[in-house]
């Protein structure tokens, strides 16, 4: 399966748009988009998952590092769009007492 992701840049945070299957084949895809980001420490970041139609663990270990580097910048990470489906995977992981994850696809 493709991963299509898009990127924009504003002027507080990056914006990164996923579309596909994020599984042990595509999430490398992202993590080359991610890592810069969270390395350069500036800004926030937020994916959108609105077009992720499956994620399994290591989607999850990909976002659990992301926040972890963010933070050793005072940064977050905001994942939203999510579905009902990928939602319980963050509620039965924990990770969304931990990241901002919204079902709606703006920062609340």
């Amino acid at each position: 399966m493709n991963l299509n992701i898009e990127t924009v840049t504003h002027d507080t945070y990056y914006e990164v748009k996923v579309g596909g299957e994020l599984d042990v084949y595509t999430v490398p895809e992202l993590e080359d988009v991610l890592v810069p980001m969270r390395q350069e420490g500036t800004k926030d970041i937020h994916v959108n998952l609105e077009n992720v139609s499956y994620m399994d663990s290591i989607g999850l270990g990909l976002f659990v590092g992301t926040l972890k580097a963010l933070n050793q910048h005072d940064k977050q990470l905001y994942i939203l769009g999510v579905s009902d489906r990928i939602s319980r995977l963050f509620d039965i992981t924990g990770l969304k007492d931990l990241m901002h994850v919204n079902e709606g696809t703006e920062v609340e």
